[in-house]
């Protein structure tokens, strides 16, 4: 493969990661209510997130960034 296909390559799969990156960030959250803090209060409007889709947000935005990188740095080489 030359050089200028894998960097192709790495920026297309940054592209997928950086997808995916949006798809699980906007997966995590749901609402949820709270119990009333004190007696004949009303419940209240909370946002509950997921810790594991978070992080995988979180690792795929480093994977997107890391080949975006990667993959231009190799474009401008070759």
């Amino acid at each position: 493969m030359s050089a200028r296909g894998r960097a192709l390559l790495e920026l297309v799969l940054a592209a997928a990661a950086a997808a995916g990156c949006v798809a699980s960030w906007m997966a995590a959250d749901r609402p949820a209510t709270a119990a009333p803090v004190a007696p004949g209060e009303p419940e209240t409007a909370v946002t509950v997130y997921s810790a594991p889709l978070l992080t995988l947000a979180l690792l795929l935005v480093t994977t997107a960034g890391v080949l975006l990188v990667v993959g231009v740095a190799r474009l401008r080489r070759g």
